[in-house]
């Protein structure tokens, strides 16, 4: 006699779930497409991670990307993948990609209505010492009939209709929100499909844990060094955060979006920006933050209403737990008045 309990016959599976979504919201179906490709995309990366030193993919590839990265060979494949998954499923007229230094204008027989903006594997510079990586994404409806260009990524990341995330980890996870709350899927390896495992997933309002590089703090702003300052040495006499910082940030944001805390990549005296990249890092992770109900700023503004101007440009980023992001801007505002 077998235990059938052991098998749910009834999962729901990330295609499923997408499709579901889109029936409800009366869609075309293009953005099930678009995502799917995406999923199709993050499994074939997520099997060349697992076998990448047997299929001799670590080490550096020779060059650099165009914001000054040294490109690891499993950045070029992750590219590749993306690139091709997506233009495959008609679904895009223009696609911005971290290793890319212009955008990528799809044929006009293959074209669709989206414009995606991605980082195909984030945190590669940890890739040979094994600590977690991943795949940031964010998706715009095209919002003029005109023919596609650069400019239509050039969106505030207010206007996203869907972002999300896949971390390579001690599992697969993708992460995805269409503006309708945050879900998680775990790729099952035994039958290749990503199962929803985490439903409207919420953030806590108030978290134990800040997460930035602090090796630069002999360059950080004033503002920052008093943030640190107050949760290290808490004046109420409450016990102290804890600091967490892996270096690879859909690692960063995932732990904080599960434990809650805050994330911090703020600008500095080297790097007025920060370094990271608003189209898709900055955008992408503060559209997800904010819909499981935190937080996303630069400390000055919201992330989500900055107005791009190129599509490599930096922004400082904070995001997390809506009352740790508050306080972080409580005091980024009471520094800005002094200047």
């Amino acid at each position: 006699m077998t235990d059938q309990g052991a098998f749910d016959t009834n999962v729901v599976t990330m295609t499923r779930f997408v499709m579901e979504e889109g029936r409800k919201a009366k869609g075309t179906g293009e953005l099930t497409t678009l995502l799917n490709s995406l999923c199709t995309a993050v499994k074939a990366i997520s099997s060349a991670v697992r076998k990448a030193g047997i299929a001799h993919l670590y080490g550096i590839a020779g060059s650099t990307n165009v914001t000054g990265d040294q490109v690891k060979k499993l950045d070029i494949l992750s590219n590749d993948l993306v690139i091709n998954m997506i233009t495959s499923s008609f679904t895009s007229c223009v696609l911005v990609s971290e290793e890319n230094e212009k955008a990528i204008i799809i044929e006009p027989e293959t074209r669709g209505k989206y414009v995606v903006c991605f980082d195909p594997l984030d945190g590669s510079s940890n890739i040979d010492c094994l600590v977690s990586i991943g795949t940031i994404f964010a998706i715009y409806k095209k919002a003029t009939d005109d023919e596609p260009c650069e400019k239509d990524a050039l969106r505030p990341g207010r206007t996203l209709v869907a972002a999300g995330y896949a971390l390579y980890g001690s599992a697969t996870m993708m992460v995805i929100s269409t503006g309708q709350g945050v879900n998680c899927f775990m790729l099952d390896p035994a039958i290749g499909e990503f199962i929803l495992v985490d439903r409207d997933v919420k953030i806590k309002e108030r978290g134990k844990i800040y997460s930035l590089n602090e090796g630069y703090a002999k360059y950080f702003d004033p503002a920052v060094t008093e943030y640190l300052q107050k949760k290290k040495f808490p004046e109420d006499g409450s016990e102290p955060y804890a600091a967490r910082y892996i270096g690879s940030m859909v690692a960063d944001v995932h732990r904080t979006l599960m434990y809650g805390g805050i994330f911090l990549y703020p600008g500095n005296v080297k790097s007025p920006k920060g370094k990271l990249r608003l189209l898709y890092e900055g955008n992408p992770m503060a559209f997800i933050i904010e819909q499981a109900g935190g937080l996303a700023s630069t400390g000055l503004e919201p992330l989500l209403d900055i107005q791009p101007e190129s599509i490599h440009q930096r922004a400082p980023v904070a995001l997390g737990s809506k009352e740790d992001v508050l306080e972080y801007i409580s005091i980024c505002q009471k520094h800005a008045q002094k200047k």
